[in-house]
């Protein structure tokens, strides 16, 4: 954040009061401190001291129970617009399929034994039921149209022959009776469950629920989500200059938190200006508020005060993970969230997989990615009391670290499939250390990169 002049009028006295008042003693024992939005103001009660920070396994487990305690949330949709969410209701079959006998392949419906006497004309898809066959007749009929009454077999094109007057069709092959022919029900009859309420909508999904004869499915929607970049310093085009940087964190985010399953409905540029983060936090009308920077306590540092000023509920204040200590999450009403990460990038990938992904996941109803471990190839110098997250990439069965993996470098993660869970004290070479995938690394687990 950058250095403010005297005479700014930004908001920024107020925020340096509350944060004077955030070091007042605690609430005395036997009061009770509002929690409600706008009561802390109202009763003047004062800031809550900052809380140590929480283990890394402790705070993800924190904001997966956050998301898990918001009340259920459900829709219905046309299918286009349900992938990547997850079904309320099992999917049930509202007819069978295929719904009357088709034939597998383009070529001839006959009945009986052969030869077979030629009739005229064909049967194509989508047109009205045929004319029945009586033994020894064939009909030309092509790939998905109505089985006419009495064929007993189709024989594809190649497999089958008509003489010079093509009056007569003789078949290169034994003809095994019902060959080619899906017969009506042959995948499911009506009222099976085809899928259960839980499950993802991949792209196979909305095929099959369309032609199960669904215009629209019930499911959890995505968790909608606002992002709040904050900072004076920030720069949206060219080159840094004059102490000012490029935002790095606006453009990557939003497609970051659709990855995680969330509906990003905004990314907003905030000056360092606690009144307009005041503002932007208590009047959005999302799920979960996103912000970047001003968790720590320097003098435009204004999350903490905002959220006392909101009525926020500190669920998590800080986590003992590099980088991205400084994180934190925030009940600020009823179902609605905040995540403050650190303004460095990387630190603040870090809190967007500590807390942003756990809430968003149960706030979407997905189900937890599979936990794994793998044998680091190199040595990995660890913090002394803390988690680290370190981007690595996977080669030949193990992990490489990856250099460039400061809080301010994207240039590790960029070039990253995961992030390697280091433990306090570090980890030697042959070491298996858990890791979490990147959204981008997971289009093999069924869930996909960017649904």
């Amino acid at each position: 954040m950058t250095a403010r002049s005297p005479e700014a009028d930004d908001g920024s006295d107020e925020a340096l009061a509350l944060l004077r008042e955030a070091r007042t003693p605690a609430t005395p024992a036997g009061e009770t401190r509002p929690t409600g939005p706008g009561r802390a103001e109202a009763s003047g009660a004062p800031q809550a001291p900052r809380r140590r920070p929480s283990a890394w396994a402790d705070a993800r487990a924190v904001a997966a129970r956050a998301g898990r305690a918001a009340p259920a949330r459900s829709h219905r949709v046309p299918l286009e617009q349900a992938l990547g969410e997850i079904l309320t209701e099992p999917l049930t079959a509202l007819t069978d399929l295929p719904s009357f006998d088709t034939s597998a392949m383009d070529g001839w419906a006959v009945a009986g034994p052969g030869p077979w006497a030629v009739q005229d004309g064909g049967i194509l898809a989508g047109h009205a039921a045929p004319g029945a066959l009586a033994d020894g007749e064939a009909v030309r009929i092509a790939t998905g149209a109505r089985i006419p009454a009495g064929a007993t077999a189709v024989i594809r094109s190649e497999h089958a022959r008509t003489d010079e007057a093509r009056t007569q069709l003789q078949a290169d092959h034994v003809v095994l009776h019902g060959q080619d022919i899906r017969p009506r029900g042959q995948e499911c009859r009506s009222g099976d469950v085809l899928l259960p309420a839980t499950a993802l909508v991949t792209p196979a999904v909305l095929g099959l629920a369309a032609a199960a004869g669904y215009d629209e499915l019930g499911t959890v929607p995505r968790p909608r989500v606002e992002i709040l970049v904050l900072g004076d310093e920030l720069l949206t085009r060219g080159l840094p200059h004059d102490g000012l940087i490029r935002d790095a964190l606006g453009p990557m985010l939003g497609f970051w938190l659709r990855a995680l399953g969330a509906e990003v409905i905004g990314t907003r540029r905030l000056k360092d200006d606690a009144g307009a983060l005041l503002a932007a936090v208590t009047g959005s009308s999302a799920d979960l508020v996103v912000t970047t920077g001003g968790t720590a306590g320097g003098p435009v540092d204004h999350v903490h005060p905002v959220l006392h000023k909101a009525g926020a509920e500190l669920l998590i204040d800080g986590v003992a993970v590099r980088p991205g200590h400084p994180m934190l999450l925030a009940q600020i009403g009823v179902g609605k969230h905040l995540v403050g990460l650190p303004g460095n990038p990387l630190a603040a990938v870090s809190g967007l997989l500590t807390l942003a992904e756990p809430l968003l996941r149960e706030l979407a109803h997905r189900a937890r990615a599979v936990t794994y471990t793998v044998p680091l190839r190199n040595d990995v110098q660890g913090h002394p009391h803390d988690t680290r997250l370190v981007p690595v990439v996977h080669r030949a069965e193990r992990v490489v670290p990856l250099h460039y993996n400061g809080p301010a470098m994207l240039r590790g993660i960029a070039a990253a499939d995961g992030l390697a869970v280091v433990p306090p004290g570090g980890a030697r070479a042959g070491q298996e250390v858990e890791i979490l995938d990147l959204p981008w690394a997971q289009a093999g687990s069924g869930e996909g990169c960017f649904t």
